[in-house]
């Protein structure tokens, strides 16, 4: 099995998929990457450069290629299977669901609900998209993800003013420009066989306050919004997924809700998304969404019985966060009690990513949440206080002595 990436992100799928007795070649330019270590065979290549990959893929032989967490992988693992005859979604669904110019055109033409748009190339298109767009409205790459270089902009001199900096990100030199959506948004997971797209969870995610407004730092499940808003968001997903031609993978489309329960689709991924959301699935329903992405890697039949939940458990999924969340600010010199963490009342996981040295700045991409905490009780809202709870028995010490958390 060839994973793309080996990263945090890629590091539970790695050593899943080895002690389900696959061998895994995992490809990562970065050559101390984590995953390495948990890998059969590790190759320190730019995954972007399809050929080395290909060349990769052919000199290990390998039956399946993945992509776990990361959108960037997406297309290159497309691209590989097409290339070796492998399983795969295809170059032109995996287009369609990374580059949000494809997707929110392709959409528009389905008839999708989603928020008015404008791609842009530069300065020079912005009075076109404002006019287009008007304001509050949302800036961000046309493909890039994590949060990374996306803007809540409130005028036109904002706009200008950000925009460099949403098009550093991305690959192909773009921008796109949304209008901004209140309401309560929504993650959910299909699991898509033959071209039928099923949803197996809907859970709400929550969000900070201030310039990290996109980061997801809580999710609860199931969803707390209303039956008739849930079956709305439930059709909008599956109408997006058959828009984009998905035929066989999973799916994570993240929705808004508005106050009237109008639904509109914000984004939508062909993969299994970071953030804990395997786990969130895993914990809530039973369903090894895992085990699915390798069984489609792979060609694999999927039985109902994988897809359909053999439970339903209550949970939150809380991030550690620094402002607004309890995390210190700064340069971290000591990391303790994450034992407590795990031992704390309700919960069923934890982890941290935090180091020593690393220093930890207030929430804005999702690469500020430094681990995380997921807590069950009899509703999503017990189990967020019991999370919370568990959260502050962290202990993290940093230089300035002023910012402590201490337990």
């Amino acid at each position: 099995m060839l994973f793309l990436g080996a990263s945090v992100s890629q590091l539970a799928a790695t050593r899943q998929a080895r002690a389900t007795g696959l061998t895994v070649v995992a490809v990562d330019a970065d050559g101390d990457a984590v995953g390495f270590a948990e890998a059969d065979y590790a190759e320190v290549v730019d995954f972007s450069d399809v050929d080395a990959v290909v060349d990769i893929a052919r000199r290990h032989k390998v039956d399946g290629v993945v992509a776990i967490s990361t959108d960037r992988a997406v297309p290159v693992a497309a691209a590989v299977a097409e290339r070796l005859g492998l399983p795969g979604i295809g170059t032109g669904v995996a287009l369609a669901m990374t580059d949000k110019a494809t997707m929110r055109t392709r959409l528009q033409a389905h008839g999708i609900p989603q928020p008015e748009f404008a791609i842009l190339d530069s300065l020079a298109d912005v009075p076109r998209a404002v006019a287009h767009v008007g304001f509050p409205a949302v800036l961000k790459p046309v493909d890039s993800g994590g949060q990374r270089g996306l803007y809540r902009v409130e005028s036109l001199g904002e706009l200008r003013a950000h925009l460099p900096d949403a098009l550093a990100p991305s690959r192909s030199g773009r921008a796109i420009v949304e209008r901004h959506v209140e309401g309560s948004e929504l993650n959910a997971i299909l699991v898509v066989r033959d071209g039928r797209p099923q949803v197996v969870t809907l859970s709400d995610r929550l969000r900070p306050p201030g310039v990290g407004f996109g980061v997801g730092w809580i999710h609860l499940y199931p969803s707390r919004l209303q039956r008739e808003s849930l079956a709305a968001a439930e059709q909008v997903a599956c109408a997006a997924v058959e828009a984009l031609g998905l035929r066989n993978g999973i799916a994570f489309p993240q929705l808004l809700v508005d106050g009237h329960g109008g639904v509109v689709l914000v984004e939508i991924a062909a993969r299994i998304p970071a953030g804990q959301m395997a786990d969130v699935v895993r914990h809530g329903t039973g369903i090894d969404l895992v085990d699915l992405a390798f069984r489609f890697a792979l060609g694999q039949e999927i039985p109902d019985a994988l897809v359909e939940p053999r439970f339903v458990q209550p949970l939150a999924c809380r991030f550690f966060t620094a402002q607004p969340g309890v995390l210190p600010t700064g340069r971290v010199i000591s990391v303790d009690g994450l034992d407590d963490v795990r031992a704390a009342r309700g919960v069923v996981q934890a982890g941290s990513y935090i180091e020593p040295g690393e220093t930890i700045r207030p929430v804005r991409v999702d690469a500020d949440r430094r681990g995380y905490v997921i807590a069950t009780a009899l509703d999503p809202a017990r189990a967020l206080e019991l999370a919370d709870d568990a959260q502050r028995l962290l202990s993290v010490r940093v230089e300035s002595p002023s910012v402590t958390v201490t337990r």
